[in-house]
């Protein structure tokens, strides 16, 4: 396990309403018995209107034991999953071992990707429809599809019942800039193919993504969170909370649209020691869901 964690003391100095009394322990409370608290958790989190995940990119530098040993220090057990190391692999028999354990850690998978389509076939779109059936992941997070590949793909969808989200990646992206652009191309099409609003690159592609989280409605399938301090900065990336990132609002406005996804912390800096960075963006959430009246984590 890197020795990459902070201690309680070296992050207390930039959120300390958040890192007061009751809510360090809510954030922070180590199980004592994974498997049962786990279960309770994902049980009440069903109630919840703000539910905390992570996306494996963030720990794409450690392996999947790293990776479980880090959410269980962050006391996080939802996971959205990308075929980056060995976190969840595209080999049958490596994926199952993969989902052995993270079921052995109580973590639930709910989403993976992004997951390219690069090719418009049939044999390739199944390939990874099958793969994340075999996972029982019910939201594939797609990246850059081309539009004359969505008709192709929404026969699977229609097939396996599992959800596109379409992740747009900013002003670089030569085709999805901002999710307003993929609810143009998927309108009309089955109601579960839609987008993963990333926040970061949609602010940079100059959308407002409080509008857009309104916009997307019911076709919003999954978040990627983080948060910069100038939105014409991609290289601006710092932890949640440290930057101008409308959170708050942004919350409001998945409670306000219903949302029944999940709000994944992507974590893209530092990526051989990012665990500072990810316990106070988690810390930050939680301050904004409590300060909201949002009792729970959520995750």
């Amino acid at each position: 396990m890197p020795d990459d964690l902070p201690t309680m003391k070296t992050v207390v100095s930039r959120r300390e309403f958040v890192w007061s009394g009751a809510l360090v322990a809510a954030a922070f409370a180590a199980p004592t018995n994974v498997l049962a608290q786990t279960q309770e958790r994902l049980s009440s989190a069903e109630a919840l209107p703000i539910r905390l995940g992570l996306a494996s990119y963030t720990f794409r530098n450690f392996n999947r034991a790293q990776l479980i040993g880090f959410m269980k220090q962050l006391n996080v057990f939802a996971l959205n999953a990308k075929d980056v190391k060995d976190h969840l692999p595209m080999d049958p028999q490596e994926e199952a071992s993969a989902l052995a354990d993270y079921a052995g850690a109580g973590i639930k998978l709910h989403a993976a990707g992004a997951i390219y389509f690069a090719n418009d076939a049939d044999a390739d779109i199944r390939a990874k429809f099958e793969y994340c059936k075999r996972a029982g992941i019910s939201v594939i997070v797609a990246g850059d599809p081309a539009p004359e590949t969505l008709p192709r793909i929404e026969k699977f969808v229609k097939e396996y019942d599992i959800r596109i989200a379409i992740h747009n990646h900013g002003p670089e992206d030569k085709l999805w800039h901002s999710p307003l652009d993929v609810l143009k191309a998927v309108k009309g099409m089955d109601p579960r193919i839609g987008c993963c609003i990333d926040v970061g690159h949609t602010v940079r592609a100059g959308t407002d993504v409080v509008q857009a989280i309104h916009e997307a409605g019911p076709r919003l399938f999954n978040v990627h969170m983080k948060d910069l301090t100038n939105f014409q900065s991609k290289e601006s990336q710092v932890a949640v909370g440290d930057g101008i990132m409308p959170v708050r609002k942004m919350f409001e406005a998945l409670v306000a649209t219903k949302y029944k996804g999940f709000v994944d912390l992507e974590y893209e800096i530092h990526p051989d020691a990012p665990m500072q960075g990810v316990i106070a963006s988690f810390a930050y959430m939680r301050g904004v869901l409590a300060g909201m009246g949002l009792a729970g984590r959520g995750d």
